[in-house]
């Protein structure tokens, strides 16, 4: 079925679960190119511009939410024209509402928080490495990071990472990979001086809520396997010539993802 819906449960302490239902693509409704508001909805499932809904039965589990978020940052980090977008209208979300797992029910006001994005291609890029850091900060405040390295065609590769703290965004380019551990996935990289500010980041994604799943090509021709882990801990440390060496911090408010080579 090309159309998908995805659930996955993340317990600290034991492994994921992940619940996939499919659909036919005569029951999507998309809204038009550029249009604003945006909605997805397919069955009982929808994706609108500050809230989401979706209910599941799958392999005998039931599984349903329905949420909305508000935030005050968003982003595009890629947007490569036929090769595809990666944008975040939500990178500080603040998400409230209710989950219901099974018979257990998750519910508050917030419910937590993260982010909320939209990708879009023709196909799966060869290889990619995709993280997000939420920190939070003294009053509500937060502060994020986002990082996408991916393959291009010719040889090229995209790299970009984006912080928003203290009310101002920091725009890198320029990444150099550090550590690209798959094995006990995790990531290091640095990014070089931007606007007198240089950032060391580590994400550290092993642990028991490391996950390995299958994602369907475009086509519907096969699967591969992506990993992921969405309660990963995250280390960022801000240098800037004139002040100490600041560090962001989170033991399980960050997500990790890497497919390929």
């Amino acid at each position: 079925m090309p159309v998908q819906v995805w659930a996955t449960w993340f317990p600290r302490d034991s492994k994921p679960q992940t619940f996939i239902q499919g659909f036919s693509l005569a029951e999507l409704e998309l809204s038009p190119r550029s249009q604003n508001p945006f909605r997805l909805q397919i069955a009982n499932n929808e994706i609108g511009q500050s809230s989401c809904r979706g209910a599941l039965e799958v392999d005998g589990h039931a599984v349903s939410w329905k949420l909305e978020y508000r935030s005050t940052f968003r982003v595009t980090l890629s947007d490569k024209g036929w090769i595809g977008f990666s944008r975040t209208p939500h990178s500080n979300a603040r998400f409230s509402g209710t989950i219901t797992l099974d018979n257990r029910v998750f519910e508050g006001n917030p419910l937590g928080f993260g982010l909320q994005g939209h990708n879009c291609g023709y196909r799966h890029r060869g290889f990619w490495n995709w993280a997000h850091a939420y920190f939070p900060g003294p009053e509500g405040s937060s502060s994020t990071l986002e990082a996408l390295v991916y393959d291009m065609p010719l040889g090229l590769v995209f790299r970009r990472a984006v912080l928003w703290h203290e009310g101002q965004r920091y725009s890198f380019r320029k990444l150099q990979e550090m550590v690209k551990d798959r094995d006990n996935f995790r990531w290091a990289f640095s990014c070089g001086v931007r606007e007198g500010l240089q950032l060391e980041v580590e994400f550290d994604g092993h642990g028991p809520s490391l996950h390995r799943l299958p994602y369907l090509k475009t086509d519907c021709s096969g699967s591969f396997e992506v990993t992921n882990n969405s309660l990963c801990g995250a280390v960022v440390k801000l240098k800037s010539a004139n002040k100490a060496i600041e560090t962001l911090e989170t033991s399980g408010g960050a997500v990790l993802e890497a497919a390929g080579v």
